[in-house]
């Protein structure tokens, strides 16, 4: 699976591009990016069902403890996937580092859809788990810096911030179809089918559509970009040039993202536990709530990324910090008490439309820190270093503060996180009047 692209497609680059041509390469680049985050995220959406497979001791908190951390452990392997990809993507493209993402992903889901359980195998069971959770966090960390590189260079100047958005409409998009898949599955099968079995299908459909995403991003245009900055004697990527010539905006990429990364892993990955461990929800109460309002969420990005295209990143990224600071504290505790789930509906709905300030634009916002020569590994490392603190531990840092008895410490710890970046919104560049993206 590591066969070159036509050369036909590295011709079509150096050619100007229709409006026509430069939709379907954005749109191809974003359906891999879809399949990409389905497989990330059917792991958080299955955990209810399989934790009890693989830790099968303690209570219902203890085992989504274990698989939380479990999940927090791929997330530690993202900076090394975006250290290994992001110079990968810099020096052999970025459709090259795209698809060499999608192939580990689709080993990762493999594994865990073979993967035995701890009955029949023991502790291996969890171990392998864990191996595979690793290889789709080296995929996602490389998958980030390559899929927000290649949208937001691939987007024309006048429209960058909207198109450049669509990578969180397929993120979105994949976790929503991981979510459809366990509410289908949820209708079709009995909860002891989906503990015993059931949970292993979602698993084996990821591995085979990344099958089929490899194909096609083999067939993507390489962006003007990439081909203008390798004909050039700009130097080579690496992490020792990305902290030596550029530490200001890499240690900016990092301020930007930890306040958002762990709202939005807060809202939406933990939310579903949080229906039904805090609120009281029942599991497919639970995921039809999170379905309709993360479609409400994916819908939203184009309209704030088009925004932004007009007004600008800085504020729109300022007002998520602004309202982020104000009302996760209100949000999280009228949660604990709704029973309605219209009301839930409301409240997370309220959540998401605050994160969707950060969400709809930061690929954008970092990938026009950086020059061409070094920007996959310039938007990759510095996120996934900051994803790794923040959002990989964001299930965690919750279901510990709710294990000791202490639940709305996660809600100032996420609010204090929210406002550390506000900072950085309010005193940085606005990126959009001052972009390193040369090329229309």
């Amino acid at each position: 699976m590591t066969a070159p692209a036509p050369a036909a497609a590295d011709d079509a680059a150096r050619t100007p591009m229709s409006v026509g041509q430069r939709l379907r390469n954005i749109i191809g680049g974003s359906a891999g990016n879809l399949v990409e985050w389905y497989d990330w995220y059917i792991y958080a959406a299955f955990g209810l069902y399989f934790a009890p497979v693989f830790f099968p001791e303690g209570d219902q908190t203890s085992q989504l403890l274990s698989t939380a951390a479990i999940f927090a452990v791929g997330f530690v392997m993202r900076p090394i996937g975006a250290w290994i990809m992001g110079i990968y993507s810099d020096r052999h493209g970025r459709k090259a580092g795209l698809s060499l993402s999608v192939t580990l992903m689709c080993l990762g889901s493999l594994a865990i859809a073979l993967t035995p359980t701890y009955a029949a195998i023991g502790a291996a069971a969890p171990v392998i788990l864990t191996v595979a959770r690793m290889v789709q966090g080296l995929s996602l960390g490389g998958e980030y810096g390559a899929s927000a590189t290649y949208l937001s260079e691939m987007a024309g100047r006048r429209r960058r911030g909207f198109y450049s958005s669509f990578q969180y409409v397929s993120l979105i998009a994949g976790q929503l179809i991981a979510l459809s898949v366990l509410l289908l599955l949820q209708l079709l099968m009995s909860e002891q089918a989906l503990e015993a079995w059931g949970w292993r299908i979602p698993f084996a459909i990821g591995a085979v559509l990344a099958v089929i995403v490899f194909y096609i991003r083999r067939r993507l245009v390489e962006t003007e970009s990439f081909e203008n900055a390798r004909r050039s004697d700009a130097p080579r990527s690496s992490s020792a040039s990305l902290f030596r010539d550029h530490p200001k905006e890499a240690l900016l990429v990092m301020a930007l993202t930890a306040g958002g990364t762990l709202a939005f892993y807060a809202y939406t990955t933990y939310m579903q536990k949080f229906l039904v461990n805090t609120s009281g929800f029942d599991r497919e109460t639970a995921s039809r709530v999170m379905t309709v309002a993360l479609f409400l969420f994916m819908c939203l990005q184009p309209l704030s990324g088009a925004l932004s295209d007009r007004v600008g990143r800085k504020p729109v990224m300022a007002t998520f910090g602004i309202f982020g600071v104000l009302l996760t504290v209100p949000l999280f505790t009228a949660l604990e008490q709704v029973r309605d789930p219209i009301a839930a509906f409301v409240l997370v709905g309220a959540a998401l439309i605050i994160v969707t300030g950060y969400t709809s634009i930061n690929a954008v916002v970092k990938a026009e820190l950086f020059p061409a020569h070094i920007r996959a590994l310039g938007v990759a490392l510095p996120y996934a270093l900051a994803n790794t603190m923040f959002g990989g531990t964001a299930e965690y840092v919750a279901l510990w503060f709710k294990d000791q008895g202490m639940e709305r410490g996660f809600y100032w710890y996420v609010t204090a996180m929210i406002g550390l970046s506000l900072i950085v919104y309010l005193t940085m560049r606005d990126t959009k009047r001052h972009s390193l993206i040369e090329e229309d």
